[in-house]
């Protein structure tokens, strides 16, 4: 018995210094992604506030983009509605790298493409892979209601009828002159 009692004793130092490393080894949590938006009812051309957190995962960045009615059912992204979003096309945003959050301003009254008042889905991801080979964890939505623009419609332009009958009518006196002083 005292053989058994020496050779356990063998292990105990191995048993406290593995113990030791796992304690000093950090541990990696689970990746998590927030999102939210404010407003959450804005109206077309008003800016956006889109913003989160990422945990579980130094990054540098987040990965944007939207979906909609009469937009790409796949998604596209924020700042030119007819471009789908995937195969590395995103709206990107810097993520902090001291406390993992991140912000970005969607400003709609610069757009490329039409946003039509109605209920939108805008996800963000912590990789830009294919939006559709991502992990359901790294991956967050926020729904946005968009409601029509509360500025002042721009005035209805000329009839294209004006521009041409004034180049008519400066053709004409044009003309006139040219006859008058030839007399």
């Amino acid at each position: 018995m005292a053989g058994e009692g020496s050779c356990m004793s063998g292990y105990i130092p191995i048993l406290v210094a593995l113990g030791i490393l796992v304690c000093l080894v950090p541990s990696t949590g689970a990746i998590t992604i927030d999102i939210n938006a404010t407003p959450a009812e804005p109206h077309i051309g008003d800016t956006v506030i889109i913003s989160g957190n990422v945990t579980g995962l130094k990054t540098i960045a987040v990965y944007l983009y939207v979906k909609g009615q009469d937009l790409d059912s796949h998604g596209v992204i924020l700042d030119n509605l007819n471009i789908p979003a995937g195969r590395g096309m995103f709206t990107t945003t810097p993520v902090n790298m001291g406390d993992g959050s991140w912000e970005y301003a969607w400003d709609t009254s610069v757009i490329l493409g039409t946003l039509k008042p109605g209920r939108y889905t805008v996800y963000v991801m912590v990789s830009p892979m294919d939006r559709f080979r991502f992990v359901p964890e790294e991956q967050a939505t926020v729904d946005l209601t968009f409601l029509p623009s509360n500025k002042p419609e721009n005035e209805v332009p000329l009839s294209p009828a004006i521009p041409v009958m004034a180049v008519f009518f400066s053709g004409l006196i044009v003309w006139c002159m040219a006859h008058r002083s030839g007399r």
